[in-house]
């Protein structure tokens, strides 16, 4: 159902995690009571010290206070001292990525494109081991504030992950057709470079040009991976010649209609002659500087992507099952990648047994919603009931799309009025629903979101693939308008991107089981906000949702840890739930090509649910949804369980208030 935030290639993931409501200016950040309870919660340390230095005699008060102000003085000052260093390496970290800084709005090494080579990820790991290494030799964890330490954890914990991620590389999928980068490229080109003078319109050519380079450095990796017996499976390189061929069908690259990639190059040159920043001649010229890269550069690129995936194709395995039984080390690999997404220590086992009490409580529940619709039978029934009724789809036509970006952002404005009553941290930043653009669109695809730049310059994107509308039912838009938008990810995200007052670092950090656990958390929330869910058809598509979160913990751990081929989970999940085909096949796709992070919604899910429940019993009464929210959303994206010492610092802060 969404894939949410955007998944990079493992070259351009040990930098900054995200790449990816409203009506801009109408909700900003407001500081509540309860952001002031997280302040006091991280104060809370030095007042417990500072009391328990006070002996009681003589002058000792006089003594222990200026003891107290002493150590919080020295607390503060190394605290400011690391968070400076914290954003001096970012800006280090951040040049190793042009393509970041793009996605953050900036345009330092605006005609540039990353290292994508091995040895380009390489200098990316060992980099930061140094960093570690200078942080570690350099500051004094036990003189750091609980905020300035939790950024030291998450600063490590990001190396870990990146040195981690180097000794797997190979096990990833450089072209796959879920993310990979021949759809990366010029969904990137096309929607994130912004075209507003005309040096900008330069580094846009000089991009064009790279992509070659970019592209064989990938090939390069992964020739070698397929050497060693790691190929995707031979519905991954359909996908990619699919795709690798709509990018580079029509003008300049052949006959036809100009391509997604001209049509953009051109439309950036004409707005500039509009905005009278450059002559039409002017124009001219440098439409034919991109005409020429794209021919000469960009289309011979994607033809060595389309030979490369043509030439394995035989090699490739039809039903295939997961990386446990298809890769060398492949357990290792794929118990790498849970520790990765869930960010727990949770077994293939045990994540393969949640989920299947999870879909048994949900089939229980939609039982339930069944018998309120007075529909007879047992669930199948149910199931073929809502997916065969026609009432629950939008026409398959250009109306039936609108129809539905119109309605899911009524949905979202529905929510907008809500927030204020939920949360205390507000963003300003804008949403927009759109449409997937064609040359990656995929019948029954998962829906997703393209964060916006840190300022609201450029609004957060839900994209919608509406290419067959019969694979988009009018139970799912509610649930996924509130994942994808508000108070899912777009709320999360862009509260993390406007954060003032901790390392710039934190407010771009990702992590999988936080950012997607939120999302679905965010669907279950929703139903207690007014307006939402009010048709049984619509809370019977909160369900399902949840539900094919919870077969995906069946699934994703029965493929790649347990040898399930792609036909055994299609059925399991056909068995399931109600999602069309089309969706189903699409989805079990996707996991056999991006192992293990299917698994991280349910347990980020579960997991906030259950630090929620532990707030609430012990507040009682006194627990603010409000202040519980901004715990959870005021420090950016971490690992689950830095996530909970954060809530239980907000808990312990209450109780003190």
């Amino acid at each position: 159902m969404t894939i949410s935030t955007v998944r990079r290639h493992p070259a351009m993931q040990q930098n900054a995690a995200v790449v990816p409501i409203q009506e801009s200016s109408t909700v900003r950040p407001v500081i509540a009571r309860s952001t002031l309870a997280i302040a006091l919660a991280l104060a809370l340390p030095l007042a417990v010290s500072s009391c328990s230095r006070d002996d009681g005699a003589g002058n000792g008060n006089g003594a222990t206070q200026n003891a107290a102000a002493t150590d919080a003085e020295q607390i503060q000052a190394e605290s400011q001292r690391l968070n400076a260093w914290f954003d001096a390496k970012y800006e280090e970290l951040l040049q190793f990525s042009p393509i970041q800084l793009t996605f953050l709005g900036r345009k330092d090494l605006y005609d540039q494109i990353e290292d994508m080579s091995e040895a380009g990820q390489r200098k990316r790991v060992e980099w930061l081991e140094a960093t570690v290494r200078e942080m570690e030799s350099q500051f004094d964890y036990q003189k750091l504030d609980p905020e300035a330490r939790l950024s030291w954890d998450l600063w490590k914990k990001q190396y870990e992950n990146a040195r981690v991620g180097l000794e797997y590389a190979a096990h990833d999928y450089p072209f796959e057709q879920m993310g990979g980068m021949q759809s990366q490229v010029p969904t990137f080109l096309i929607g994130f470079h912004k075209v507003d003078e005309e040096q900008d319109y330069v580094a846009y050519v000089a991009r064009l040009q790279k992509v070659g380079t970019a592209f064989d450095q990938l090939l390069e990796r992964a020739r070698a991976s397929a050497a060693a017996g790691i190929l995707p499976p031979k519905f991954a390189l359909e996908g990619v010649i699919d795709q690798s061929r709509k990018v580079i069908t029509g003008a300049p690259f052949g006959k036809g209609a100009d391509s997604a990639l001209w049509a953009d190059a051109q439309a950036k040159a004409d707005a500039l002659v509009e905005a009278g920043k450059i002559s039409a001649e002017r124009a001219a010229e440098l439409k034919a500087e991109a005409r020429a890269a794209l021919v000469e550069s960009l289309g011979p690129a994607y033809g060595r992507v389309i030979a490369f995936a043509e030439g394995e194709l035989p090699n490739a395995r039809v039903n295939s099952t997961g990386v446990g039984q298809t890769h060398p080390d492949g357990a290792a690999f794929y118990a790498a990648q849970l520790k990765r997404h869930t960010s727990t220590d949770m077994t293939a086992d045990q994540i393969h047994e949640l989920g299947l009490s999870e879909v048994a409580r949900l089939r229980g529940e939609l039982e339930q919603v069944q018998k309120q619709l007075g529909v007879e039978g047992d669930l199948q029934a149910f199931f073929k009931q809502v997916s065969v009724d026609p009432k629950r789809l939008y026409p398959n036509t250009d109306a039936g799309r609108q129809a539905y970006i119109d309605d899911a952002t009524a949905k979202i404005d529905n929510i907008k009025k809500q927030l204020p009553e939920y949360f205390g941290l507000l963003p300003k930043a804008d949403l927009v629903v759109k449409r997937v653009e064609a040359f990656r669109e995929q019948d029954g695809a998962a829906q997703h979101y393209y964060p916006g730049t840190p300022d609201g310059s450029r609004p957060g994107i839900y994209y919608a693939h509406l290419s067959d509308m019969n694979a988009m039912p009018k139970t799912e838009l509610e649930v996924i308008a509130y994942h994808e938008g508000l108070p899912g990810h777009h709320m999360q995200i862009a509260i993390a991107q406007e954060l003032t007052g901790v390392p710039q670092f934190r407010t771009q950090m990702f992590d999988t089981a936080y950012t997607e656990g939120w999302g679905l958390y965010s669907e279950w929330l929703a139903k207690e906000m007014p307006g939402t869910y009010e048709d049984p058809y619509s809370e019977y598509g909160r369900l399902m949702s949840e539900m094919w979160r919870a077969i995906r913990l069946v699934v994703d751990t029965g493929m790649h840890a347990k040898g399930w081929t792609e036909e055994q989970a299609v059925q399991y999940f056909r068995d399931n739930s109600s999602v069309p085909d089309a969706a189903i096949r699409s989805e079990i796709q996707r996991y056999l090509v991006i192992p293990g992070q299917a698994t991280a919604y349910k347990v980020g899910m579960i997991r906030i649910q259950q630090l929620r429940r532990k707030a609430e019993e012990a507040l009682g009464e006194r627990f603010d949804i409000r202040g519980f929210h901004d715990a959870v959303l005021g420090g950016g994206a971490m690992p689950l369980d830095l996530l909970e010492r954060r809530v239980d610092a907000w808990i312990e802060s209450q109780k003190q208030a």
